[in-house]
Parts: structure tokens; sequence; C-alpha cells
């Protein structure tokens, strides 16, 4: 019998082209998407009563709250969808024996401002904000329900799911506005490890068909830059007439605080699947596939 994989959050950026890596490398497995209007990631018993009902193998779960200044002030809800919900699934997996792949963030970390080398693994978590922290807590909590865990960190995602103009991911929204105004202003405090979704896509499925050792992964391209960094980049390759101006964390106010330094170092994933493309190659191709790269 063919294995079954449950497939969360599969219209978000990264759902969208984990369920394009599965397509292109063969169908290796039965991939199931499970839509959010399927069920209330809001309440765990509803997650354990639909789950209870299905047969499946392992659950790849890219659901998540994700908006990082709304979270501050709606603990509630993010604590819901990435701690109880990801403690509910590692729940039902482990009484199925089924494996639980949780994806996560570098947002786990940032409390040492003054770091200058990429982040392990088995480095100390330290979040600065409520959408840190409780992704933080889901991983913890779904490595205490079960013992068949892979939790991918990622970081800065960019998807061609995210290209439709309205500033669904980070390159889409400084295109626009370095468009729009011939000027773009961007944070040189805050470091981190921009990612294309199609490369951690490709790496999810590689771990559902070939199989890895349970434990956590720094799932990123290749590299760190600021933001002002990246932005400097972008606007080059794509060939967008803007100036880009570096500013400081505090010019900018928002509701959540950001780490100054989440770079996550990849050399685990790398060594188990093949080093990661770095994020100026990852850029180049999402600008490629988006068509935004200039002619």
């Amino acid at each position: 019998m063919r294995r079954r994989v449950l497939l969360f959050g599969p219209h978000g950026q990264l759902g969208h082209d984990v369920r394009r890596a599965h397509a292109q490398s063969g169908d290796p497995f039965d991939l199931d998407p499970i839509p959010r209007e399927t069920l209330n990631l809001t309440a765990p018993g509803s997650i354990e009563r639909f789950l209870g009902g299905l047969r499946f193998d392992a659950l790849l779960n890219c659901a998540a709250y994700t908006q990082v200044d709304l979270a501050e002030d709606d603990a509630t809800g993010a604590f819901a969808v990435n701690l109880h919900a990801v403690q509910a699934m590692a729940r039902v997996c482990a009484a199925r024996r089924a494996r639980l792949l949780h994806v996560s963030t570098d947002y786990v970390f940032g409390g040492d401002a003054a770091r200058r080398q990429p982040l392990r693994e088995d480095d100390p978590t330290a979040p600065v904000n409520v959408y840190g922290a409780s992704k933080a807590m889901g991983e913890m909590r779904a490595r205490l329900e079960s013992d068949d865990v892979v939790v991918l960190r990622t970081a800065s995602l960019f998807g061609v799911a995210g290209a439709g103009g309205k500033g669904e991911n980070v390159v889409e929204t400084m295109i626009r506005a370095a468009r729009e105004t011939g000027r773009l202003r961007a944070v040189d405090d805050q470091t981190t490890s921009p990612t294309a979704t199609a490369d951690v896509a490709r790496v999810a499925v590689r771990m559902l068909t070939d199989g890895c050792a349970p434990g956590t992964y720094h799932v990123v391209n290749t590299g760190s830059a600021t933001w002002f960094e990246f932005a400097c980049e972008l606007v080059r390759r794509a060939g967008v007439a803007a100036e880009v101006v570096p500013r400081a964390s505090e010019d900018c106010p928002a509701r959540a605080p950001r780490p100054r330094y989440s770079a996550l170092d990849n050399a685990k994933v790398a060594a188990a699947f093949g080093a990661m493309p770095t994020w100026q190659d990852a850029l180049e191709r999402y600008l490629r596939a988006t068509q935004r790269r200039a002619r």
C-alpha cells in the first residue's frame, strides 16, 4: 500500500511549492491536501477528531499563524494555532505511529542581538515576540508528544504563490514600493537567511521520500543578509530604477520587535540532502519564474 501524507496549509506559499515538488519528483507517495476550511486549527479537539477518521503515514504541517504584529495583541490566536494545534497533531501522530513534519521559523531566535555567527539547531531558542514564542513552544510540545517529529526551521520565505502583487511576500512588497516611489528604504540592522519556498519544498519531499532522522533541521538557503543587502540585490537583479536607502529598525517601528540576528546554519540539512543553493541563486530563480527580472 502506498504511503499517504497529509498536507496542512496546501495553498500557502510553501504548501503550494510542496505540491509542485511532489509532482515533479514523480508522485512518490499519496499527498492529500487539507485546506484551511476543512477544520478549525484554533480548536485542538476538532483536529484530533478529524485526524482520527483518516489513514495516514505522515503529516506535513505548513499551516501557521504568521501575522507577527497582530500576534502581539492576539496571543490567544497565535498560541492556539502555533502551539496547541501542533501539540494535537503530534499526539495523534504518536498514537498512529505516523511521522510529523512541522515547519517552524528563525523567529524562535533573536534574543542574542550581538550574535554574528549563524545559529545551529542545538542553540538555545530566545524569541523576542509573541509569534516567535508561540512557534518555539509548538516545537517543544510536539517533541514531548512524539518521538518521531521532524522540525524544519525556515526564514524570510518567498515563493511564487505569493507573487499576486498583493504583498504576500517580501519580494513583491519591495518591488512594488521601489517601482512606485523610485526609492526603497530597508533596515540594515536585521540579519536573516532569505529563502525560497521552492528549495524548502524540495527538501521536505526528500525527507518524506528518502527518510531522515527525527530532529530539527535548518532548511534555508545558504548565506545571510540584512534586509538592506537583500533589497540592493533584488533591485539590481530585477532591473528596477530605484535608490535603496538603509534605515535603522528604530526608524520603522512595528508592533512586534524583530530579531536583530536570526541567520541559520544549514550544515546539517546539507550533509543529509546536499548543499542548499545560495539565497542569491534562489532570488534569481524566483524572479525568472515570476517574470520580474529585467529583460
